[in-house]
């Protein structure tokens, strides 16, 4: 009795689960705090609970996160979000739902497509031969729909003193910072005015 009141009980809090999360959409943003090792430094430099994105579209009825991790590339949503901390995530939108046209949504996933096999850029540079996460979503929008969604900073406007943030500085470029780089963050985008968290 009590292994069926369990898997009854198991049952509801999937449903509410599921439930509770918005149907995403095509172009939808997706956030979450990674395991990777550098996570936790991202989360203090940016002041922000959130350390990777990517966007989501969908392929025969199948959602997929398309993402820049090593290398870049595509992970169903499921295997997405089961490789976040918890299991958490959150959800942004274009606002302006009106740019998001069955033609800029196919070009989008083409550009973002394209992308696809690059190596993952760890010492988070402007340019477009790696790609790091956020840079990646944020070209995607900017490239094939002209819409910056955050202002790109350079590395010295972020809180980068914290201990964290210093010594994964140091194991990636040394004692040369690149400190007037240019460089967007997750948390840059899911703070853009120009996105909305879906209802």
């Amino acid at each position: 009795m009590k292994v069926v009141s369990f898997f009854i009980y198991f049952l509801l809090l999937l449903s509410f689960s599921v439930c509770s999360q918005p149907k995403l959409k095509d172009g939808d943003i997706l956030f979450q705090s990674s395991t990777s090792s550098q996570s936790k430094a991202v989360e203090i430099a940016t002041n922000s609970p959130y350390s990777h994105c990517g966007i989501m579209f969908y392929e025969n009825g199948q959602a997929y996160v398309y993402e820049a991790v090593q290398p870049v590339g595509k992970r169903k949503l499921e295997d997405w979000i089961a490789s976040g901390v918890g299991g958490k995530y959150e959800v942004k939108r274009l606002k302006d739902a009106s740019k998001l046209t069955p033609e800029n949504i196919k070009v989008m996933k083409q550009f973002t497509a394209s992308q696809f096999g690059k190596n993952y850029d760890g010492y988070f540079n402007w340019s477009d031969k790696e790609m790091y996460c956020s840079e990646l979503v944020w070209k995607v929008y900017n490239e094939k729909l002209g819409i910056k969604l955050a202002k790109p900073l350079p590395l010295r406007d972020f809180n980068i003193d914290a201990i964290e943030v210093r010594k994964i500085m140091q194991q990636r470029y040394g004692k040369d910072f690149p400190y007037d780089e240019l460089m967007v963050s997750p948390s840059q985008l899911f703070e853009s005015d120009l996105l909305v968290s879906p209802e």
